[in-house]
């Protein structure tokens, strides 16, 4: 499937689930689901990120320390003269 094809069907579908929102929102029985499903979908969404962090920061073994070490004196590097080649006049 192309990337035009693909494109057009997320278009098709975002504008299908708007006309039903809408119909869910304000024209049905329902309508106080339509607004607590969608916050409680977020809200669940939301805690079970910060539990996959928390579970992460638990589980991670802490990492081992840097040992310092004195810093080696520079040493003068070393160029090769540049050989420089003369044109003839």
């Amino acid at each position: 499937m192309n990337d035009r094809a693909l494109g057009g069907i997320i278009c098709i579908g975002s504008v299908a689930f708007f006309i039903f929102y809408l119909w869910w929102l304000f024209l049905s029985q329902w309508s106080e689901w339509a607004v607590k499903v969608p916050v409680f979908i977020i809200v669940a969404g939301f805690l079970f990120i910060v539990a996959w962090i928390g579970w992460t920061m638990a589980t991670t073994p802490a990492p081992t320390p840097i040992e310092e070490k004195p810093l080696e004196e520079e040493k003068p590097s070393e160029k090769p003269e540049e050989k420089t080649e003369e044109k003839p006049a």
